[in-house]
């Protein structure tokens, strides 16, 4: 049986999707963008506070379903200018600091809401 992961410490889901599912010991976390869940706003300018809130977003899903960073096994980063990869790359070595995941990132023409980056992961327990 799948359960349906909703937190409102990170923002909501802007479609029809769920933040996560988990299934079988497996967390499926949809792409994350920079909004704040509080302000509803995206957060910040640079790709080093988008990346940030992109991350502590993830966290707050993992956290809400019984998880933590170091669960995290796969993610994949959608960047929509690679030449921003090394400052994003900072940020991320910071949050997956042991033991990173597998991981691919891709740069893409656009984002929703014209952000920099958006991320989603996988996590095993």
């Amino acid at each position: 049986m799948k359960r349906i992961i909703s937190t409102t410490s990170a923002p909501a889901a802007i479609g029809p999707y769920s933040q996560a599912i988990e299934k079988n010991g497996m967390l499926f976390i949809s792409g994350q963008i920079p909004v704040n869940p509080v302000s509803g706003q995206i957060a910040g300018n640079s790709i080093v506070e988008q990346t940030k809130q992109v991350l502590e977003n993830i966290s707050e899903i993992l956290k809400a379903a019984g998880y933590t960073i170091n669960d995290v096994v796969k993610t994949t980063c959608y960047l929509a200018d690679m030449s921003q990869f090394a400052e994003m790359n900072t940020v991320y070595a910071d949050y997956f600091n042991n033991g990173p995941p597998a991981r691919a990132t891709i740069e893409v023409s656009r984002l929703p809401k014209d952000v920099m980056i958006e991320i989603d992961a996988i996590a095993i327990k």
